[in-house]
Protein backbone atom coordinates (compact mmCIF):
# COMPACT_ATOMS: atom_id res chain seq x y z
CA UNK A 1 0.00 0.00 0.00
CA UNK A 2 1.42 3.24 -0.93
CA UNK A 3 0.43 6.65 1.58
CA UNK A 4 -0.80 9.63 -0.08
CA UNK A 5 1.10 12.39 0.77
CA UNK A 6 -0.99 14.40 3.42
CA UNK A 7 -1.81 17.96 2.32
CA UNK A 8 -0.90 20.38 5.01
CA UNK A 9 -3.94 21.82 7.27
CA UNK A 10 -4.42 24.62 9.19
CA UNK A 11 -3.00 24.66 12.83
CA UNK A 12 -0.86 21.36 12.01
CA UNK A 13 2.37 20.98 10.60
CA UNK A 14 2.83 18.82 7.49
CA UNK A 15 5.33 16.33 8.65
CA UNK A 16 2.52 15.33 11.40
CA UNK A 17 -0.24 13.06 10.20
CA UNK A 18 -2.99 10.68 10.94
CA UNK A 19 -0.04 7.49 10.33
CA UNK A 20 1.83 9.10 12.58
CA UNK A 21 -0.11 7.42 16.18
CA UNK A 22 0.28 4.09 14.05
CA UNK A 23 3.75 4.71 14.04
CA UNK A 24 4.19 5.90 17.63
CA UNK A 25 2.40 2.84 18.82
CA UNK A 26 4.76 0.54 17.17
CA UNK A 27 7.99 1.85 18.01
CA UNK A 28 7.17 3.25 21.56
CA UNK A 29 5.74 -0.34 22.25
CA UNK A 30 8.49 -2.08 21.12
CA UNK A 31 11.15 0.52 23.06
CA UNK A 32 9.37 -0.34 26.25
CA UNK A 33 8.73 -3.91 25.62
CA UNK A 34 13.19 -4.07 25.38
CA UNK A 35 13.09 -2.25 28.54
CA UNK A 36 11.07 -4.62 30.53
CA UNK A 37 12.94 -7.77 29.14
CA UNK A 38 16.18 -5.66 30.45
CA UNK A 39 14.94 -4.80 33.86
CA UNK A 40 12.82 -7.99 34.63
CA UNK A 41 16.19 -10.31 33.52
CA UNK A 42 18.81 -8.43 35.44
CA UNK A 43 16.25 -8.05 38.75
CA UNK A 44 14.30 -11.11 38.78
CA UNK A 45 17.27 -13.34 37.20
CA UNK A 46 20.54 -12.12 38.93
CA UNK A 47 19.04 -10.05 41.44
CA UNK A 48 20.58 -6.88 40.67
CA UNK A 49 18.92 -4.16 42.82
CA UNK A 50 15.82 -2.60 41.51
CA UNK A 51 16.76 1.28 41.97
CA UNK A 52 19.64 0.25 40.71
CA UNK A 53 18.43 -0.96 37.04
CA UNK A 54 15.35 1.34 37.38
CA UNK A 55 17.26 4.45 38.27
CA UNK A 56 20.41 4.35 36.84
CA UNK A 57 20.57 1.53 33.89
CA UNK A 58 16.86 1.96 32.05
CA UNK A 59 17.22 5.76 32.20
CA UNK A 60 20.71 6.07 30.96
CA UNK A 61 19.51 3.78 28.10
CA UNK A 62 16.44 5.14 27.26
CA UNK A 63 18.05 8.61 26.84
CA UNK A 64 19.69 7.07 24.11
CA UNK A 65 16.59 6.73 22.43
CA UNK A 66 15.69 10.20 22.91
CA UNK A 67 18.58 11.63 21.30
CA UNK A 68 18.89 8.68 18.56
CA UNK A 69 14.63 9.62 17.66
CA UNK A 70 15.29 13.69 17.79
CA UNK A 71 18.09 13.43 15.43
CA UNK A 72 16.28 11.19 13.20
CA UNK A 73 13.31 13.87 13.02
CA UNK A 74 15.28 16.61 12.25
CA UNK A 75 17.08 14.50 9.38
CA UNK A 76 13.34 13.75 7.96
CA UNK A 77 12.49 17.63 8.32
CA UNK A 78 15.52 18.74 6.76
CA UNK A 79 14.90 16.46 4.24
CA UNK A 80 11.39 17.09 3.78
CA UNK A 81 12.64 21.34 3.09
CA UNK A 82 15.21 19.70 0.93
CA UNK A 83 13.07 17.61 -1.62
CA UNK A 84 9.91 19.61 -1.40
CA UNK A 85 7.99 16.93 0.09
CA UNK A 86 5.58 16.11 3.10
CA UNK A 87 5.16 11.94 2.88
CA UNK A 88 9.19 11.80 3.78
CA UNK A 89 8.89 9.13 7.10
CA UNK A 90 11.38 9.25 9.65
CA UNK A 91 13.85 6.13 9.85
CA UNK A 92 12.81 4.27 13.39
CA UNK A 93 15.34 4.55 16.17
CA UNK A 94 15.35 2.75 19.42
CA UNK A 95 17.57 -0.21 21.58
CA UNK A 96 18.72 -3.26 20.13
CA UNK A 97 17.33 -5.96 21.34
CA UNK A 98 19.90 -9.10 20.29
CA UNK A 99 21.95 -6.69 22.18
CA UNK A 100 20.00 -6.62 25.54
CA UNK A 101 20.42 -10.01 25.75
CA UNK A 102 24.01 -10.49 25.22
CA UNK A 103 24.34 -7.95 27.81
CA UNK A 104 22.33 -9.71 30.36
CA UNK A 105 23.80 -12.85 30.12
CA UNK A 106 27.40 -12.27 28.27
CA UNK A 107 28.55 -9.45 30.39
CA UNK A 108 26.07 -7.90 33.22
CA UNK A 109 25.17 -11.17 34.67
CA UNK A 110 28.58 -13.36 35.03
CA UNK A 111 29.98 -10.08 36.53
CA UNK A 112 27.23 -10.07 39.18
CA UNK A 113 27.46 -13.69 39.55
CA UNK A 114 31.50 -13.66 39.93
CA UNK A 115 31.73 -10.75 42.06
CA UNK A 116 28.50 -10.19 43.79
CA UNK A 117 29.59 -6.72 43.10
CA UNK A 118 26.63 -5.63 40.98
CA UNK A 119 27.95 -1.56 40.63
CA UNK A 120 31.06 -3.19 39.31
CA UNK A 121 28.84 -5.10 37.02
CA UNK A 122 26.79 -1.87 36.00
CA UNK A 123 30.12 -0.41 35.23
CA UNK A 124 31.36 -2.98 33.28
CA UNK A 125 27.90 -3.41 31.35
CA UNK A 126 28.40 0.99 30.68
CA UNK A 127 32.42 0.02 29.58
CA UNK A 128 31.34 -1.98 26.95
CA UNK A 129 28.26 0.04 25.91
CA UNK A 130 30.84 3.46 25.46
CA UNK A 131 33.16 0.77 23.52
CA UNK A 132 30.43 -0.25 21.22
CA UNK A 133 30.02 3.12 20.70
CA UNK A 134 33.47 4.05 19.67
CA UNK A 135 33.90 1.31 17.14
CA UNK A 136 30.86 2.40 15.97
CA UNK A 137 31.92 6.00 15.51
CA UNK A 138 34.16 4.77 13.21
CA UNK A 139 32.55 2.39 11.21
CA UNK A 140 30.09 4.89 10.12
CA UNK A 141 32.52 6.52 7.41
CA UNK A 142 32.62 3.14 5.53
CA UNK A 143 28.46 3.29 5.21
CA UNK A 144 28.08 5.29 2.08
CA UNK A 145 30.90 3.16 0.51
CA UNK A 146 29.27 0.42 1.25
CA UNK A 147 25.96 0.99 -0.01
CA UNK A 148 27.59 1.32 -3.38
CA UNK A 149 29.38 -1.34 -3.34
CA UNK A 150 26.80 -4.17 -1.65
CA UNK A 151 24.39 -5.52 -3.86
CA UNK A 152 20.22 -4.05 -2.94
CA UNK A 153 19.56 -7.88 -3.24
CA UNK A 154 22.15 -8.35 -0.24
CA UNK A 155 21.41 -5.21 1.75
CA UNK A 156 17.55 -5.94 1.87
CA UNK A 157 17.37 -10.06 1.82
CA UNK A 158 19.79 -9.97 5.46
CA UNK A 159 16.76 -7.73 6.78
CA UNK A 160 14.02 -10.02 5.11
CA UNK A 161 15.20 -12.89 6.77
CA UNK A 162 14.93 -10.85 10.33
CA UNK A 163 12.09 -9.15 9.41
CA UNK A 164 10.07 -12.78 8.79
CA UNK A 165 12.15 -14.63 11.12
CA UNK A 166 12.38 -12.63 14.32
CA UNK A 167 10.03 -9.31 13.59
CA UNK A 168 7.03 -11.70 12.26
CA UNK A 169 7.40 -15.62 13.33
CA UNK A 170 8.50 -14.50 16.72
CA UNK A 171 5.61 -12.28 17.91
CA UNK A 172 3.02 -14.79 16.29
CA UNK A 173 4.07 -17.24 18.75
CA UNK A 174 2.74 -14.36 21.45
CA UNK A 175 -0.45 -14.68 19.39
CA UNK A 176 -1.30 -17.83 19.70
CA UNK A 177 -1.10 -17.77 23.75
CA UNK A 178 -3.90 -16.01 23.64
CA UNK A 179 -5.59 -16.52 19.83
CA UNK A 180 -8.96 -14.87 20.67
CA UNK A 181 -7.80 -11.36 21.22
CA UNK A 182 -4.34 -11.57 19.66
CA UNK A 183 -6.04 -13.00 16.05
CA UNK A 184 -8.92 -10.44 16.61
CA UNK A 185 -6.13 -7.27 16.96
CA UNK A 186 -4.32 -8.74 14.00
CA UNK A 187 -7.53 -8.79 11.10
CA UNK A 188 -8.25 -5.17 13.00
CA UNK A 189 -4.69 -4.50 11.87
CA UNK A 190 -4.53 -6.18 8.51
CA UNK A 191 -8.07 -4.64 7.59
CA UNK A 192 -6.82 -0.82 7.87
CA UNK A 193 -3.69 -1.67 6.62
CA UNK A 194 -4.39 -4.04 3.77
CA UNK A 195 -7.45 -3.72 3.14
CA UNK A 196 -7.93 -0.14 3.56
CA UNK A 197 -10.52 -0.53 5.55
CA UNK A 198 -11.61 2.66 7.25
CA UNK A 199 -11.80 2.41 11.34
CA UNK A 200 -15.31 3.39 12.88
CA UNK A 201 -14.31 7.13 14.32
CA UNK A 202 -11.60 7.42 12.13
CA UNK A 203 -9.26 5.96 14.74
CA UNK A 204 -5.46 4.74 13.22
CA UNK A 205 -5.65 1.29 12.67
CA UNK A 206 -2.51 0.14 14.79
CA UNK A 207 -4.34 2.01 17.59
CA UNK A 208 -8.18 0.50 16.98
CA UNK A 209 -6.07 -2.74 17.02
CA UNK A 210 -4.95 -2.09 20.14
CA UNK A 211 -8.44 -0.95 21.47
CA UNK A 212 -10.26 -4.07 19.94
CA UNK A 213 -7.72 -6.68 21.10
CA UNK A 214 -8.14 -5.07 24.70
CA UNK A 215 -12.19 -5.02 24.95
CA UNK A 216 -11.51 -9.22 23.92
CA UNK A 217 -8.98 -9.63 26.32
CA UNK A 218 -11.04 -7.88 29.41
CA UNK A 219 -14.13 -9.46 27.99
CA UNK A 220 -12.41 -12.77 28.39
CA UNK A 221 -11.10 -12.23 31.72
CA UNK A 222 -14.81 -11.32 33.11
CA UNK A 223 -16.65 -13.93 31.58
CA UNK A 224 -13.75 -16.87 32.29
CA UNK A 225 -12.69 -14.84 35.97
CA UNK A 226 -9.06 -16.07 34.63
CA UNK A 227 -6.43 -13.43 34.48
CA UNK A 228 -3.44 -14.10 31.29
CA UNK A 229 -1.98 -11.20 32.07
CA UNK A 230 -1.63 -9.66 35.48
CA UNK A 231 -1.03 -6.16 36.73
CA UNK A 232 2.13 -5.53 38.20
CA UNK A 233 2.65 -2.84 40.84
CA UNK A 234 4.59 0.29 39.85
CA UNK A 235 6.73 2.74 42.18
CA UNK A 236 7.44 5.99 39.99
CA UNK A 237 10.21 7.96 40.95
CA UNK A 238 12.28 10.52 39.18
CA UNK A 239 15.86 9.06 37.66
CA UNK A 240 17.72 11.67 35.45
CA UNK A 241 20.72 10.23 33.64
CA UNK A 242 23.72 12.41 34.46
CA UNK A 243 26.85 11.92 32.68
CA UNK A 244 29.52 9.89 34.46
CA UNK A 245 32.54 8.79 34.53
CA UNK A 246 32.62 5.81 37.21
CA UNK A 247 32.77 3.54 34.17
CA UNK A 248 36.84 4.14 33.81
CA UNK A 249 37.70 2.50 36.97
CA UNK A 250 36.00 -0.45 35.45
CA UNK A 251 38.24 -0.77 32.61
CA UNK A 252 40.28 -3.74 34.14
CA UNK A 253 37.42 -5.91 34.93
CA UNK A 254 36.02 -4.33 31.16
CA UNK A 255 38.78 -6.32 29.51
CA UNK A 256 37.74 -9.81 29.04
CA UNK A 257 34.02 -8.71 27.78
CA UNK A 258 34.95 -5.87 25.12
CA UNK A 259 35.37 -9.49 22.76
CA UNK A 260 31.38 -8.69 22.64
CA UNK A 261 31.82 -4.86 21.77
CA UNK A 262 33.23 -5.68 17.87
CA UNK A 263 30.90 -8.07 16.62
CA UNK A 264 27.76 -6.21 18.06
CA UNK A 265 28.90 -2.72 16.95
CA UNK A 266 29.17 -4.43 13.43
CA UNK A 267 25.51 -6.27 13.45
CA UNK A 268 24.28 -2.93 14.16
CA UNK A 269 26.70 -1.27 11.54
CA UNK A 270 25.41 -4.06 8.94
CA UNK A 271 21.63 -3.24 9.71
CA UNK A 272 22.06 0.75 9.59
CA UNK A 273 23.46 0.52 6.58
CA UNK A 274 20.14 -2.30 5.23
CA UNK A 275 17.74 -0.11 6.80
CA UNK A 276 19.15 2.80 5.09
CA UNK A 277 18.92 0.95 2.14
CA UNK A 278 15.21 -0.34 2.73
CA UNK A 279 14.45 3.18 3.27
CA UNK A 280 15.74 4.70 0.20
CA UNK A 281 13.98 1.78 -2.01
CA UNK A 282 10.72 3.42 0.02
CA UNK A 283 11.83 6.64 -1.35
CA UNK A 284 13.34 8.52 1.28
CA UNK A 285 17.07 8.92 0.61
CA UNK A 286 18.93 9.32 3.50
CA UNK A 287 22.71 9.71 3.43
CA UNK A 288 23.62 6.46 5.30
CA UNK A 289 26.94 7.85 7.55
CA UNK A 290 24.18 10.61 8.94
CA UNK A 291 22.05 7.09 10.00
CA UNK A 292 24.92 5.66 11.29
CA UNK A 293 26.89 8.53 12.90
CA UNK A 294 23.46 8.77 14.65
CA UNK A 295 23.05 5.26 16.36
CA UNK A 296 27.03 5.83 17.15
CA UNK A 297 26.85 8.82 19.13
CA UNK A 298 23.43 7.90 20.91
CA UNK A 299 25.44 4.88 22.10
CA UNK A 300 28.41 6.37 23.43
CA UNK A 301 25.60 9.09 25.02
CA UNK A 302 23.50 6.36 26.54
CA UNK A 303 26.77 4.43 27.78
CA UNK A 304 28.29 7.79 29.54
CA UNK A 305 25.10 8.31 31.28
CA UNK A 306 24.49 5.00 32.85
CA UNK A 307 23.09 2.91 30.00
CA UNK A 308 23.81 -0.55 29.06
CA UNK A 309 22.53 -1.47 26.00
CA UNK A 310 23.49 0.45 22.59
CA UNK A 311 20.75 1.89 20.06
CA UNK A 312 20.48 1.37 16.37
CA UNK A 313 18.01 2.17 13.59
CA UNK A 314 15.23 -0.36 13.73
CA UNK A 315 14.25 -2.60 10.64
CA UNK A 316 10.59 -1.67 9.78
CA UNK A 317 11.12 1.94 7.17
CA UNK A 318 8.82 0.30 4.86
CA UNK A 319 5.94 -0.74 7.41
CA UNK A 320 5.81 2.77 9.18
CA UNK A 321 5.59 4.82 5.88
CA UNK A 322 2.41 1.98 4.64
CA UNK A 323 1.53 3.13 8.01
CA UNK A 324 1.12 6.57 6.82
CA UNK A 325 3.73 8.07 9.79
CA UNK A 326 6.05 11.13 8.56
CA UNK A 327 8.31 12.40 11.65
CA UNK A 328 5.97 12.89 14.50
CA UNK A 329 5.77 9.39 15.42
CA UNK A 330 9.87 9.70 16.35
CA UNK A 331 9.58 12.62 18.26
CA UNK A 332 6.71 11.23 20.17
CA UNK A 333 9.01 8.26 20.68
CA UNK A 334 11.65 10.19 22.11
CA UNK A 335 9.40 11.91 24.55
CA UNK A 336 7.72 9.35 25.54
CA UNK A 337 10.42 6.80 26.36
CA UNK A 338 13.29 9.30 27.28
CA UNK A 339 11.08 11.00 29.76
CA UNK A 340 9.34 8.09 30.94
CA UNK A 341 11.79 6.39 31.54
CA UNK A 342 14.01 9.07 34.24
CA UNK A 343 9.88 9.53 35.32
CA UNK A 344 9.70 5.39 35.96
CA UNK A 345 6.39 5.39 34.66
CA UNK A 346 7.20 2.91 31.46
CA UNK A 347 6.45 -0.10 33.20
CA UNK A 348 2.71 1.19 33.81
CA UNK A 349 2.29 1.40 29.78
CA UNK A 350 3.64 -2.24 29.38
CA UNK A 351 1.25 -3.60 32.30
CA UNK A 352 -1.57 -2.11 30.34
CA UNK A 353 -1.14 -3.83 27.41
CA UNK A 354 -0.90 -7.75 26.66
CA UNK A 355 1.45 -9.07 24.32
CA UNK A 356 -0.68 -10.90 22.45
CA UNK A 357 -2.52 -7.56 21.32
CA UNK A 358 1.21 -5.60 20.59
CA UNK A 359 2.13 -8.80 18.37
CA UNK A 360 -0.10 -7.77 15.54
CA UNK A 361 2.21 -4.44 14.71
CA UNK A 362 5.32 -6.41 14.77
CA UNK A 363 3.76 -9.03 12.64
CA UNK A 364 2.52 -6.50 10.10
CA UNK A 365 6.32 -4.47 10.13
CA UNK A 366 7.66 -7.95 9.57
CA UNK A 367 5.68 -8.78 6.44
CA UNK A 368 6.02 -5.35 4.78
CA UNK A 369 9.55 -5.60 4.97
CA UNK A 370 10.31 -9.18 3.76
CA UNK A 371 7.82 -7.90 0.55
CA UNK A 372 9.97 -5.02 -0.56
CA UNK A 373 13.03 -6.44 -0.29
CA UNK A 374 11.49 -8.93 -2.87
CA UNK A 375 9.57 -5.87 -4.79
CA UNK A 376 12.71 -3.18 -4.73
CA UNK A 377 15.47 -6.06 -5.83
CA UNK A 378 15.92 -6.33 -9.42
CA UNK A 379 13.64 -9.33 -10.93
CA UNK A 380 16.18 -11.87 -11.29
CA UNK A 381 17.74 -11.40 -8.04
CA UNK A 382 14.86 -13.27 -6.41
CA UNK A 383 16.91 -16.00 -5.55
CA UNK A 384 19.71 -14.07 -3.66
CA UNK A 385 17.23 -12.58 -1.51
CA UNK A 386 15.84 -15.93 -0.89
CA UNK A 387 18.58 -17.34 0.36
CA UNK A 388 19.56 -14.66 2.17
CA UNK A 389 16.47 -16.13 4.71
CA UNK A 390 18.61 -19.36 5.39
CA UNK A 391 21.15 -17.52 7.92
CA UNK A 392 18.49 -15.91 9.78
CA UNK A 393 16.25 -19.37 9.78
CA UNK A 394 19.31 -21.56 11.65
CA UNK A 395 19.56 -18.15 14.17
CA UNK A 396 15.70 -18.70 15.22
CA UNK A 397 16.22 -22.41 15.11
CA UNK A 398 19.22 -22.15 18.38
CA UNK A 399 17.15 -19.22 19.80
CA UNK A 400 13.75 -21.85 20.30
CA UNK A 401 15.47 -24.82 20.92
CA UNK A 402 17.94 -23.05 24.05
CA UNK A 403 14.67 -22.17 25.56
CA UNK A 404 12.77 -25.18 25.14
CA UNK A 405 16.17 -27.42 26.35
CA UNK A 406 16.35 -25.25 28.82
CA UNK A 407 12.36 -25.86 30.36
CA UNK A 408 13.31 -29.31 30.63
CA UNK A 409 16.55 -28.92 32.46
CA UNK A 410 18.92 -29.35 29.34
CA UNK A 411 21.28 -27.34 27.58
CA UNK A 412 23.29 -28.08 23.87
CA UNK A 413 25.83 -29.90 25.99
CA UNK A 414 23.44 -32.96 26.73
CA UNK A 415 22.57 -33.73 23.09
CA UNK A 416 24.99 -36.83 21.89
CA UNK A 417 25.13 -38.66 18.69
CA UNK A 418 23.10 -37.08 15.33
CA UNK A 419 21.42 -34.96 17.89
CA UNK A 420 24.59 -33.42 18.74
CA UNK A 421 26.43 -32.96 15.19
CA UNK A 422 22.73 -30.83 14.04
CA UNK A 423 23.17 -28.25 16.57
CA UNK A 424 26.34 -28.11 16.01
CA UNK A 425 25.71 -27.03 12.30
CA UNK A 426 22.62 -25.49 13.64
CA UNK A 427 24.57 -23.02 15.30
CA UNK A 428 27.51 -22.71 13.06
CA UNK A 429 25.28 -21.39 10.67
CA UNK A 430 23.60 -18.99 12.72
CA UNK A 431 26.24 -17.20 14.45
CA UNK A 432 26.90 -13.90 12.86
CA UNK A 433 23.95 -14.75 10.92
CA UNK A 434 23.64 -11.46 9.20
CA UNK A 435 27.36 -10.97 7.92
CA UNK A 436 26.34 -14.45 6.27
CA UNK A 437 23.65 -13.32 4.94
CA UNK A 438 25.25 -10.74 3.17
CA UNK A 439 27.78 -12.49 2.03
CA UNK A 440 26.14 -15.44 0.58
CA UNK A 441 23.36 -13.12 -1.23
CA UNK A 442 26.12 -10.99 -2.85
CA UNK A 443 27.76 -13.65 -4.18
CA UNK A 444 24.59 -14.93 -5.70
CA UNK A 445 24.01 -12.10 -7.15
CA UNK A 446 27.26 -11.73 -9.07
CA UNK A 447 26.74 -15.44 -10.25
CA UNK A 448 23.12 -14.30 -11.40
CA UNK A 449 24.61 -11.52 -13.41
CA UNK A 450 27.82 -13.43 -14.75
CA UNK A 451 30.24 -11.53 -12.88
CA UNK A 452 32.05 -13.94 -11.25
CA UNK A 453 34.97 -12.66 -10.29
CA UNK A 454 32.53 -10.91 -8.06
CA UNK A 455 31.43 -13.92 -6.81
CA UNK A 456 35.17 -15.07 -5.88
CA UNK A 457 35.47 -11.81 -3.99
CA UNK A 458 32.80 -12.08 -2.00
CA UNK A 459 33.90 -16.08 -0.99
CA UNK A 460 36.89 -14.55 -0.51
CA UNK A 461 35.36 -12.02 1.83
CA UNK A 462 33.98 -14.60 3.64
CA UNK A 463 37.03 -16.73 4.27
CA UNK A 464 38.91 -14.23 6.00
CA UNK A 465 35.48 -13.50 8.13
CA UNK A 466 35.01 -16.71 9.30
CA UNK A 467 38.58 -16.88 10.75
CA UNK A 468 38.06 -14.04 13.08
CA UNK A 469 34.70 -15.69 13.59
CA UNK A 470 32.70 -12.77 12.35
CA UNK A 471 30.62 -15.84 10.13
CA UNK A 472 30.36 -19.16 11.59
CA UNK A 473 31.81 -18.83 15.11
CA UNK A 474 32.40 -21.98 16.98
CA UNK A 475 31.99 -20.15 19.93
CA UNK A 476 28.37 -20.97 21.70
CA UNK A 477 27.38 -17.47 21.98
CA UNK A 478 29.23 -16.34 18.61
CA UNK A 479 32.29 -14.48 19.87
CA UNK A 480 35.04 -13.00 17.61
CA UNK A 481 38.55 -14.57 18.41
CA UNK A 482 42.31 -14.08 16.58
CA UNK A 483 42.94 -16.49 13.64
CA UNK A 484 45.85 -17.51 16.04
CA UNK A 485 43.50 -18.72 18.97
CA UNK A 486 40.29 -20.42 17.45
CA UNK A 487 38.02 -21.97 19.69
CA UNK A 488 38.25 -24.69 17.78
CA UNK A 489 38.89 -26.59 14.07
CA UNK A 490 35.85 -25.21 12.19
CA UNK A 491 37.66 -21.83 11.43
CA UNK A 492 39.92 -22.93 9.53
CA UNK A 493 37.80 -25.60 7.41
CA UNK A 494 35.16 -22.94 6.98
CA UNK A 495 38.04 -20.44 5.46
CA UNK A 496 39.58 -23.49 3.50
CA UNK A 497 35.97 -24.23 1.69
CA UNK A 498 35.39 -20.23 1.00
CA UNK A 499 38.81 -20.25 -0.32
CA UNK A 500 37.81 -22.68 -2.91
CA UNK A 501 35.08 -21.19 -3.75
CA UNK A 502 36.71 -18.37 -4.34
CA UNK A 503 39.39 -20.04 -6.63
CA UNK A 504 36.62 -22.15 -8.72
CA UNK A 505 34.88 -18.82 -9.21
CA UNK A 506 37.72 -17.25 -10.45
CA UNK A 507 38.49 -19.54 -12.70
CA UNK A 508 35.49 -20.14 -13.75
CA UNK A 509 35.00 -16.11 -14.74
CA UNK A 510 36.54 -16.91 -18.02
CA UNK A 511 34.12 -19.28 -19.23
CA UNK A 512 30.91 -17.56 -18.18
CA UNK A 513 28.37 -16.35 -20.79
CA UNK A 514 27.60 -13.16 -20.82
Amino acid sequence: MTPRAPAAVAGRPAWFGPGDLNGFLGLALDNVGVLVILSGALIGIFGFPADLVLGKMVPGTALGVLAGDLVYTWLALRLMRRTGRTNVTAMPFGIDTPTVFAMVFGVLGPVMVATKDPVLAWKVGMAVTVAIGVIKTVLAFGGDWTRRVVPRAALLGSIAGVAILLIAYLPMLKIFHEPLAGLVALLVLFLGLFAGVRMPFGLPSAFAAVIAGLAVHWATVWATGTRAHALAAVTVQLALPLPTLAWIDALPATLPYLAIALPFALVTIVGGIDNTESAIAAGDEYRTRDILLTEALATVLAGACGGVVQNTPYIGHPAYKAMGARAGYTLLTALVIGLGAMAGVLSVLVTLLPEAIVAPILVFVGLEITAQAFHASPRHHGPAVALALVPVAAAVVVIQASGLLAGVGKSPADLTGEAAHTWRAITLLGNGFILTAVVWAAALVAMLDRRLTGAALAFAVASVATLFGLMHSPAPNGAVFWPWAPPGSEPLRFAGAYGVLAVLCGLASGRSAR
